[in-house]
């Protein structure tokens, strides 16, 4: 998808027919149309030096001026879809635009503006009241009524309008005297009024994917309204700010053009890793997501879990956040490992990496990072015993050599018709008829009557079961008593 500039933050009062008045900030935030005669395309420099008419930020002069131009979103951007109809202007529907930052909402929102016919006028919820709403839909209204001329109201940050700034959209919202593009990075579920909400279409944007942020640095990097060639990105540093950048176009087109202006300054041209680490301050992590650092780093992390070394744990555990791991690959690990090393010496550390899993789906990165920290920390520092999959494996080792036997009789199921007739469980004893709850009764196949599978440890919570189970068995086999 396309990068997204700043937040709007200036609210201009409507203009009487003044040519001007489209041209609402001088920053050029939402310029997407060519140079004019009058403004030709500045000419290529040498390494070094600064080119005229550029000097706007790298991220708003390769705002996409097309859909042809716009990398990502493609579920909202297909043939039909209300989002591509709305902005080739056969759909006139107001819509809230839903999404993490540098996804492109501000670009659809451009996009939406220059269908045919149409004015923009841009507000920002940090700055803009209630007057200056009003104002626009009056000067909406004067134009629609006096020459047909539509205009599109794109609202940046609606989710921080109060319940009243919202209100005052609502009729003009649903007379279609203003075509609303409302930009939230917060669910609109919860942030927007019920009634904006039934009168808008929610378009739920996505963070860009790896290839989608890698084709804007390369096309930021050869185009004219980038950086024209004028440095050249190596691939350890083009890695690097496609890892930088967390699904944000912006991010990463920020941090690229801080990398070449540095490269100019020293002549080199050449924006290597230890340009883009120099200039964001931020190191490379040196960690591939599909090689040896992936598996490296992971067998790091569990082994120093396993190894009770809290401290090497959440190093190893910092290295994969920062490199981009999928969180949700770290807490599958986690919720392994509770089972794998840690068992029933804290059966609690099982419900805590279960519960950091959910935690990162629920809300995501970077504050999952917080539930992956608990729930690290929880198993390093838990008692460890292996006991649950040693028991678990060798069970499973007797029923693939053949040790499994027939099922008694008395633990047959006795529900259905003919069940009696068949034997199956005449003689059961229901363990909850004795106080104790527990009794002698025959549970595995003959063949495996007295197999240990499950031998609990002298540590942590387990301790108890090492002196419980034993007792279970020998009054489930009739050697004792409960």
């Amino acid at each position: 998808m396309s990068v997204v500039a700043g937040s709007v933050g200036r609210v201009d009062a409507p203009l009487e027919d003044d040519p001007l008045e489209d041209t609402l900030f001088d920053d050029g935030l939402f310029d997407t149309a060519p140079a004019r005669d009058d403004h030709p395309a500045p000419t290529r420099p040498a390494a070094g030096m600064s080119r005229p008419g550029l000097n706007r930020p790298l991220a708003v002069r390769m705002r996409p001026r097309s859909l042809d131009e716009v990398v990502g979103q493609q579920h909202l951007l297909g043939p039909g879809a209300p989002l591509r109809r709305l902005v080739e202007g056969a759909a006139p529907a107001s819509v809230l635009l839903y999404g993490p930052p540098g996804t492109g909402k501000t670009t659809l929102a451009t996009l939406v503006s220059q269908a045919t016919g149409r004015r923009f006028v841009a507000l920002s919820a940090l700055s803009a009241g209630v007057k200056e709403v009003r104002g626009v839909i009056e000067e909406a209204r004067r134009r629609l009524v006096r020459g047909g001329e539509a205009t599109v109201l794109f609202i940046d940050e609606v989710h921080r309008f109060s319940r009243t700034q919202q209100d005052a959209l609502l009729g003009a919202v649903e007379d279609r005297i203003v075509l609303l593009v409302a930009a939230t990075t917060e669910n609109p579920f919860f942030s927007v009024v019920s009634p904006l909400l039934s009168r808008s279409l929610v378009l739920q944007l996505r963070s860009l994917d790896d290839a989608d942020v890698r084709a804007l640095i390369r096309r930021a990097v050869a185009d004219e309204r980038g950086l024209d060639g004028t440095v050249t990105l190596t691939d350890e540093a083009e890695d690097h700010l496609v890892r930088l950048a967390g699904g944000d176009a912006r991010r990463a087109l920020t941090a690229l053009e801080a990398a070449a202006e540095s490269a100019t300054d020293t002549g080199s041209g050449v924006v290597d890793l230890a340009t883009v680490e120099r200039t964001v301050d931020r190191a490379a992590v040196r960690y591939d997501r599909a090689g040896d650092q992936h598996y490296d780093v992971t067998s790091a992390f569990i082994k120093s879990i396993r190894g009770s070394d809290v401290d090497a744990a959440l190093h190893y555990l910092a290295r994969m956040i920062e490199a981009g791991e999928d969180p949700r690959f770290i807490a599958r690990r986690l919720v392994v490992h509770a089972s794998e090393d840690v068992g029933m010496a804290d059966p609690t550390a099982l419900q805590t990496a279960v519960a950091a899993y959910h935690a990162v789906q629920f809300i995501g990165m970077p504050e999952g990072r917080l539930a992956l920290a608990q729930a690290t920390v929880h198993l390093a520092t838990a008692p460890k015993s292996n006991a649950v999959v040693m028991a678990i494996d060798a069970a499973l080792a007797d029923v693939r050599g053949g040790a499994a036997g027939t099922v008694p009789a008395h633990l047959r199921d006795g529900h259905y018709a003919g069940a009696s007739r068949l034997g199956n469980a005449r003689g059961y004893r229901y363990p909850h008829d004795v106080p104790e709850g527990v009794l002698a009764q025959q549970y595995p196949p003959n063949e495996l009557v007295g197999r240990d599978y499950y031998q609990p440890t002298q540590r942590g919570a387990e301790r108890v079961l090492a002196d419980r189970v034993p007792r279970l068995r020998r009054v489930v086999r009739g050697q004792d008593q409960a």
